[in-house]
This record gives structure tokens, sequence and C-alpha cells, in this order.
């Protein structure tokens, strides 16, 4: 802003120096013109007395009419040498007119001067702006864009210096964004290694009483067996789960949208978590109507409720109940799931959605990534996910946008 009342001052100082060269130049033509005519009528009045001092009988309505006759083209002074259309018959004309023409003169180049000058500095004050800008540069290509363009001045650069702010925010946000991702790939790595160490580790174990006691008890042997292929079937969740969230943070799943029934999507969800319910004999309440459609990807959203049904089953009492609840407007298509278990707490509730987050009433071989896979998944197909909960259950409130 006080550039731009600094570009504003330095306009109003040339246009108030023209004004003002433009006013004196206006006061030496009107004195010429008052000095050429004092000089004419002194010498005409000087004229009128000589004739009347030789002439008394010449009356002064005579004269008058002399000098306000059209003029002549005959020229009586030529034998003087003297052009009267070229040449002025008072020599103080002469003068004087000589003197006012080196005052234009002296004014026009004082003019010309000033306003050189004021351009010079315009010129000079531009440079120091690229000269900034170019500084600015620097520092952007050193990687620092902490610049505080706002202090240069708005003048016929601020487009320029506008776009490299936009720039500078950019590169800045792409360099946080940079370290973010950096951060947040180191602490994947570090979850993902944390994950995969404890069913290696029991791996390794069971392998080792393996091979130390080749004659170990037939029902022992099978019960590390059947431990071994459960840590592997782990291990193969784990993994395949890390590989479609990496697949849909790089967008190179290519989802196949396609008109269904919700219905046919819930029956397939209870069809695969049926085994798990009848281990805590849990019942599964739907209530679904069968003209609810939805335009969706069917497996992939098949798996992210599937998820969230056995989140919803972990945290369950047995013998309890869990509500899957379908309702459609013109905005959306709604799925509320609601399960009667311990709830998540407070503290816990803000993070359900984060990768590798186990709250502290997670089972012991949670992964904490099945919600955040549901998340992406249904986030991918113009839907959101809410939850709410307290000590008596916990409500996924799933929509699934029309728009």
């Amino acid at each position: 802003m006080k550039n731009k009342i600094a570009l504003k001052r330095h306009f109003f100082l040339i246009t108030l120096t023209f004004c003002l060269f433009l006013t004196l130049f206006l006061i030496i033509q009107a004195t010429a013109y008052h000095t050429y005519t004092k000089n004419f009528n002194q010498k005409i009045v000087a004229i009128i007395a000589t004739l009347k001092e030789k002439y008394p009988s010449l009356k002064e309505e005579e004269i008058v009419a002399i000098l306000n006759e059209p003029s002549t083209s005959f020229n009586l002074l030529k034998p003087y040498y003297i052009d009267i259309e070229k040449d002025s018959i008072v020599i103080e004309n002469i003068a004087s007119y000589k003197l006012f023409l080196k005052y234009q003169l002296i004014l026009c180049i004082s003019l010309w001067l000033i306003l050189l000058a004021l351009v010079y500095c315009y010129h000079q004050k531009q440079s120091k702006e690229i000269h900034k800008i170019t500084n600015y540069l620097e520092e952007i290509n050193r990687k620092n864009y902490s610049l505080d363009l706002d202090r240069m001045s708005e003048d016929e650069l601020s487009i320029l210096k506008n776009e490299i702010g936009k720039t500078t925010i950019m590169l800045k946000e792409s360099k946080e964004h940079s370290l973010q991702e950096k951060q947040n790939l180191k602490k994947s790595l570090e979850d993902i290694s944390h994950q995969l160490k404890t069913p290696l580790t029991s791996i390794f174990i069971i392998l080792d009483n393996l091979q130390e006691d080749p004659n170990m008890d037939i029902e022992m042997r099978e019960n590390f067996i059947r431990d071994m292929k459960r840590e592997t079937m782990h291990i193969h969740f784990f993994v395949d789960s890390i590989l479609k969230l990496s697949k849909l943070d790089a967008n190179t799943i290519s989802f196949s949208p396609a008109e269904i029934e919700v219905k046919t999507l819930i029956e397939q969800v209870v069809q695969n978590v049926s085994t798990l319910c009848e281990i805590k004999n849990i019942r599964l309440e739907v209530n679904c109507k069968e003209e609810i459609s939805l335009v969706c990807d069917m497996p992939w959203q098949v798996e992210a409720i599937t998820n969230i049904v056995k989140n919803c089953i972990d945290y369950s009492i047995p013998d309890s109940r869990i509500l899957i609840k379908c309702t459609s407007n013109n905005v959306y298509t709604h799925i509320q799931i609601e399960d009667f278990g311990t709830g998540i707490s407070k503290q816990d509730l803000p993070h359900i959605f984060e990768r590798f987050y186990k709250g502290k009433n997670a089972k012991t071989d949670s992964v904490g990534i099945g919600l955040a896979l549901a998340k992406s998944i249904i986030e991918k197909e113009n839907g959101s996910i809410q939850v709410k909960s307290s000590s008596k259950g916990t409500i996924f409130d799933i929509k699934y946008f029309k728009l």
C-alpha cells in the first residue's frame, strides 16, 4: 500500500512540474505581449504628438481613422530596408523578443532536465526493484522461501511479483508437504516393520522348535503348524492391505462403478463376516429395502464395509447385536452400522481412521489398517464416513453422494 502511494506521488510530481512550467510559459507569453504592445503604443503616441505639432489642423479623429484603416500591402518603409511582414518597426520589441525567447528556451530546457531527472529516478527505483526480485529468485533457488514481497512497490512489476509470490508459496508448501511425506513414510516403514516383526518372530520360533525336536508329539506339531499358518495369514492380510492402500494413494486403481442394489452389497458383507459372528454369537440385523440402489464398484465397497463391520464385531460384547440400516434421498445413499459394544474412547475417536493406529482397547493381533483402508475406498467413490461413540456402542455413518 505504501509503495502504491509512492507511485502516485511520483506521477503527481511529474504532473505538477508540467503544470508549473506551463503556467510560467503562459506568463512569459503574456508579459511579452504586454511589452510589445506597450513599446508599439508609445511609438504611435510619439508619432501622433509630432503630427499634431507640425499639422495643428489635423484632427485626432482623422489620426485614429488612419490607424484603424485596413492594412495595405504598400510598404512605405521599404526604402529603409524594413520589411513590415518580417521585421519589427519598433527596435525595443526586437530586443524584448530576444530576451523573452531566451527565457522560453531556458524554461523548456529546465522542464526537460527536471522531467529527465524524474524519469531517471523512477528508472533507478525500478532497477532496484528488479534487483530485489533477482535476489529473491536466487534465494528461492537456494530453497529459502521466507520472502517478504509486500515491501516491494506495486507498479508495473506487480504482476511479476504476484506470480513470484504464488510460486514461492507453492514451493514452500511443496517443501513442507515433501518433508511431511518423508516423515509419514518413515513412520509408516517403522509401523510396517513392527507389524511384520511380531508374526515373523513367532514363525521363526515355531520353525526352530520343529527343527530341534524332530520327534515332537504329533498334536503339538499340528498346533505349531496351525499357529504358523495363522501368523502367515496375518502377514498376508497385512501386506495385501498395505498394497491396496498404496495403490489407492497412487491412484493406480481403476474403479468400475455400476448401479447395484444396496441390499445385495450388504448380503455379501454379511456372508463375509458370518463366521466371526458365530464365534461371538452376534446377530446381524439388516434393514434395507430392495429398491435402494447405489452406483459404485461393488467388490471394493464390499471390502470397505466388511472392514467396518469386522471392527464392530471385534468391539462388540458376546451375545449382542449389530444393526445395519440403509436409506436413500435425492442427495445421498446412507448406510448406518451400529454396534452395542464397549465403545471408543474420546482420546481414540479422532484417530481411528489413521493408519496403524490402535486404541487402548485394540486386540493384540490388530494391525490398525482396516478402517483406514475402508475410509480411503469410500472416499474414492464420492463417499464420506463419520463415527460417533459412547459407552453404549458405536455408530458408523456412511454417505454416498449422488451429485
